[in-house]
């Protein structure tokens, strides 16, 4: 059987057990759009679930972040808003590559006090998160939570691509045309991503089906 016979098939017993639900209830089956985007998302999903590592699931139709293990959900973080640029270059599986730097405490070995290790709370509030094949997350928390380190990430995202088309003058070239999304998360929400991302890990995202028509 293949995977997108697999793929219907769970869809189709999503929308007779909404009740339950599982996988996609929010999924319009009368819009072919919205139904081949959650097709190919359960695609990739199934071939990931199938192994051992943790992995994100990004659905912007339903406004959430999923970290997930074995098909099932272990944390579930909500978008409070988000933006995505280029969205036809979304396609399978993306790979992450640099995760958020973190400032480390320096434990002093002469001291006899109790030293407390890394935590939740030395986790970064913005950040970019940068995938293979070309994919840039850049994470804010919400501007009331916190002004100025949403105007920081929202300043690095318009640097970095003033950078690339500055260097597409020089060069003679059109803009890299790599997707780029923008989540605004809660700041307690953000460090978590940030504490639970690891290297190589896998992510998919569900895409709205008019984002990619």
């Amino acid at each position: 059987m293949s995977l997108f016979t697999i793929a219907i098939l769970l869809l189709l017993n999503t929308a007779s057990h909404a009740a339950e639900n599982t996988a996609f209830p929010d999924l319009n089956l009368k819009d072919p759009g919205s139904l081949q985007e959650a097709t190919r998302v359960l695609e990739e999903e199934i071939n990931l679930a199938a192994r051992p590592q943790t992995y994100l699931l990004i659905d912007l139709v339903a406004h959430t972040i999923h970290i997930k293990g074995r098909g099932v959900d272990l944390h579930r973080i909500p978008i409070i808003a988000w933006s995505l640029k280029i969205p036809e270059a979304i396609k399978g599986t993306h790979r992450l590559i640099t995760r958020p730097p973190i400032q480390r405490r320096k434990i002093d070995p002469t001291s006899s006090l109790e030293q407390q290790p890394i935590s939740l709370a030395d986790m970064p509030m913005d950040y970019t998160l940068s995938f293979t094949p070309a994919l840039t997350i850049d994470v804010s928390p919400a501007l009331e939570d916190h002004p100025f380190q949403w105007i920081v990430a929202r300043g690095t995202s318009w640097w970095r691509q003033f950078n690339a088309w500055l260097a597409s003058l020089f060069t003679d070239q059109s803009p890299p045309s790599s997707p780029a999304l923008t989540l605004e998360i809660s700041s307690e929400q953000a460090q978590s991503l940030a504490w639970s991302v690891v290297d190589g890990m896998p992510l998919i995202i569900r895409r709205p089906a008019t984002t990619h028509k």
